[in-house]
């Protein structure tokens, strides 16, 4: 694919070199995840739903009947991490009454990212039939691109479980994947035009009556705000009920710690409430 845009991509998706201390990141989410993991009681962990070592979620369950499900998806660039760092971000919709269930994936090099969406696809389906209720799924980053992809038509859900889809929250999703064949990231996800172009949610019609939020830091890198509003631009003009909301003062790496907060407005996004 030739680029004529003079763009460095590689910068442009870049996060690390940009936030202080980015090297530290990763070993507080893990250190916080586990402290919930092992304070919180009411839980089952690695659930399988595939074959895969890798195709496990944890479901975290709400003291009384659950209101609803609500599915985390993680980032990583499909490339790395798995739910294991990011238990703690359950916190605030489980606090509200919400069962929520955290799936890991099989990564790129190993699986591609149409595989991923179905890996998804599927976790939700399995979380889903032990939860009843309303679902609204939320992801960060690649989970942001793979929650949306949940929410286009013809997408990869099962039709039944798909009616019961309300709310999809992408954090700083990615939702045109074709910039990212022009990175060295790509000879891990292997994205070629076909697949670039299918797995875009910018680029497919969303599902009709879900209310869509895209949700980004407001101190985050240009191709994320951009991707933010190309979404939202791309989907309102299809008629989704669809808002940005920039977060005053985030990055890419501490824009998902609300989720973390019964107060937060991240939290109240993901359950459908106002603060």
């Amino acid at each position: 694919m030739a680029d004529t845009s003079g763009i460095d991509w590689d910068d442009a998706f870049a996060n690390g070199p940009y936030i202080d201390g980015a090297a530290d990141y990763p070993g507080r989410w893990a250190d916080k995840a586990a402290a919930y993991r092992q304070a919180h009681e009411n839980k089952e962990l690695d659930v399988a739903y595939g074959d895969h070592p890798l195709r496990r979620f944890d479901l975290f369950m709400p003291s009384g009947t659950p209101r609803g499900l609500a599915v985390f998806v993680h980032g990583g660039y499909w490339l790395k991490f798995d739910k294991s760092f990011w238990s703690h971000l359950a916190a605030g919709a489980c606090a509200k009454g919400w069962a929520v269930a955290l799936p890991s994936y099989v990564l790129a090099p190993e699986a591609r990212i149409s595989a991923i969406t179905r890996d998804i696809a599927r976790a939700v389906e399995t979380a889903a039939r032990k939860v009843d209720g309303p679902i609204h799924l939320a992801g960060h980053s690649a989970g942001g691109h793979l929650v949306s992809r949940m929410a286009c038509q013809g997408g990869p859900l099962d039709t039944r479980i798909a009616k019961r889809l309300e709310r999809i929250v992408s954090i700083s999703g990615l939702h045109d994947l074709r910039p990212l064949q022009l990175t060295d990231m790509n000879q891990g996800l292997r994205l070629d035009p076909d697949e670039a172009t299918a797995e875009s949610a910018a680029l497919q019609d969303p599902q009709p009556g879900l209310d869509i939020v895209c949700w980004v830091g407001a101190r985050e890198r240009p191709e994320f705000l951009r991707q933010t509003r190309l979404l939202e631009e791309a989907w309102g003009r299809k008629g989704a009920t669809i808002n940005a909301h920039y977060d005053p003062g985030r990055h890419h790496f501490d824009v998902i710690d609300g989720l973390a907060d019964l107060k937060g407005a991240l939290t109240n996004a993901f359950i459908g409430v106002r603060p």
